[in-house]
C-alpha cells in the first residue's frame, strides 16, 4: 500500500466515520423518543441494547450507506481542490484514476458489508429488536414467537404452529400438520407435537402415546377424503418420530411470519418456489424484491461513483452546484428504482429486468461522469 492511497484513504475514512455516526444518531434518536422510559424500566444489559438498536437500524444501512459514501466522497474531494492537492497529484504523474482508488475500494467493501447485512443479519435480529419493542423490552417474551403459520403449496402441507422457543425456529410447540394428497383430498394430520429441528431434520414428539380419544396422527382416506384406521401403527405408537419426508427448514417457517423486507434473498426465492398457488402480483411483487435487494449493495459505488466527480467540480467552482447535484442524482437514483417497482408489480417490465435497469442507467451514468472529470 502506497503513502499516497493511505493518505488518501485517511482523509476519506475520517469523514466517512462522521457521517455513517450522522445518520446512524438520527435514526437512533426517533427510536429513542418513543421508546427511552420503557428502555430505562427494563433495566437490559448494555450488550442487549447495542444488539436491540443494531437489529432495529439494520433494515435501513443499506439506504444509510451509500449516502454517508457520497458525502464523504464529496467532501473530501472538495477538500482535495480547495488545498490544490489534486493539482499537486497530477502535476506528479499521478492518474485520476489512481487518487480515486482508494475511495473506490471502500466503497466496494462497505457494498460487501451491506449484502452480508441483508442476507445474513437482518432475517432474524430486525425481527427479533421489533418483537423485543412490542414486548416493552421484555426478553424472554421476545425470544418466544407467537403463533405462526407455513404454508407448502408445492408439498401440499399445512403447519400451525402455537409458538417458537428460539428466534430460529428450531424448536416449535403445539405444531399441527395438515398433509393433502396432489388432488387436494386430507392425507393425514400430526395434531399438537413438539417439532424440534436436528441434523437437518424434523423430530416430532409427543407427551403421551396415542389413545382411543387422542389420536397424535390421523389418516384419511386419499380418494374419499374420510378418516380410516392407521395404516402404520407401530410407528404412530412412537412417542418420538423423525420425519425425513419433511423438506421444510425452520428459516422456511420464520420467513413466511416475518415482514417481507426482513428475509434474506434465498429465503425470498425459496418462498416462491415453495408456493406455487400464489397469484401473479404476489410472484411479482416478491421477486423484485429479491432481486431489488440482490441490487442493493451496488448502490455504494454508484453513489461513490457521482460522488467523486461532484467533489471535484465543487472545488473548482461552487460547493453548492456540487452537493445538490450529488444529492439530486441521489433522489434521481431512487426515483428510478421505485419506478422499477411499479413497472414490475403492473406487468409492465419482468421484476429482475425492473429491477437491474436502474442501476444499469446510472452505471453508465456514472462512469460517464467519471471519465468527463479525468
Amino acid at each position: 500500500m502506497s503513502i499516497l492511497f493511505r493518505y488518501i484513504l485517511k482523509e476519506y475514512l475520517i469523514p466517512l466515520f462522521y457521517c455513517l455516526a450522522g445518520f446512524i444518531a438520527i435514526y437512533l434518536l426517533f427510536d429513542l423518543f418513543g421508546s427511552f422510559s420503557r428502555l430505562v424500566d427494563a433495566k437490559l444489559p448494555a450488550l442487549v441494547i447495542i444488539k436491540y438498536f443494531a437489529g432495529y437500524l439494520s433494515p435501513y444501512f443499506h439506504y444509510l450507506a451509500p449516502a454517508a459514501l457520497m458525502l464523504a466522497a464529496l467532501y473530501t474531494m472538495w477538500n482535495f481542490c480547495r488545498h490544490s492537492e489534486i493539482i499537486a497529484m497530477r502535476a506528479s504523474g499521478v492518474s485520476f484514476l489512481k487518487i480515486a482508488m482508494p475511495i473506490l475500494f471502500v466503497s466496494v467493501l462497505m457494498a460487501v458489508f451491506v449484502a452480508w447485512v441483508n442476507e445474513v443479519y437482518v432475517p432474524n435480529n430486525a425481527q427479533w429488536a421489533l418483537r423485543l419493542k412490542r414486548e416493552h423490552f421484555k426478553m424472554d417474551e421476545a425470544a418466544r414467537s407467537g403463533r405462526l403459520e407455513y404454508r407448502n403449496a408445492k408439498d401440499g402441507r399445512i403447519w400451525t404452529v402455537r409458538s417458537s422457543e428460539d428466534i430460529k425456529g428450531h424448536h416449535l410447540e403445539g405444531v399441527t400438520i395438515h398433509a393433502d394428497t396432489p388432488n387436494g383430498k386430507p392425507l393425514y394430520q400430526i395434531n399438537d407435537a413438539h417439532a424440534d429441528w436436528l441434523d437437518g431434520e424434523w423430530w416430532l414428539s409427543w407427551d403421551t402415546p396415542p389413545s382411543k380419544n387422542q389420536q397424535n396422527i390421523q389418516h384419511y382416506d386419499s380418494i374419499t377424503g374420510g378418516q380410516i384406521a392407521t395404516p402404520t401403527p407401530d410407528l404412530d405408537k412412537l412417542t418420538l418420530r423423525v420425519f425425513p419426508e419433511f423438506k421444510e427448514k425452520p428459516a422456511d417457517i420464520m420467513a413466511q411470519n416475518r415482514k417481507q423486507q426482513f428475509n434474506s434473498v434465498v429465503g425470498k426465492f425459496r418462498h416462491l418456489r415453495t408456493n406455487t398457488n400464489l397469484s401473479q402480483e404476489t410472484r411479482r411483487e416478491y421477486e423484485f424484491d429479491a432481486w431489488k435487494q440482490i441490487m442493493a449493495p451496488f448502490a455504494c459505488i454508484l453513489m461513490t461513483l457521482f460522488a467523486i466527480p461532484s467533489g471535484v467540480a465543487s472545488g473548482r467552482q461552487s460547493v453548492f452546484k456540487g452537493v445538490l447535484g450529488a444529492l439530486g442524482m441521489f433522489f434521481l437514483f431512487y426515483g428510478f428504482v421505485i419506478g422499477g417497482m411499479v413497472a414490475a408489480n403492473r406487468g409492465w417490465m419482468p421484476p429482475a429486468a425492473a429491477a437491474i435497469l436502474p442501476y444499469a442507467i446510472f452505471l453508465i451514468l456514472g462512469i460517464g461522469a467519471f471519465k468527463r472529470q479525468r
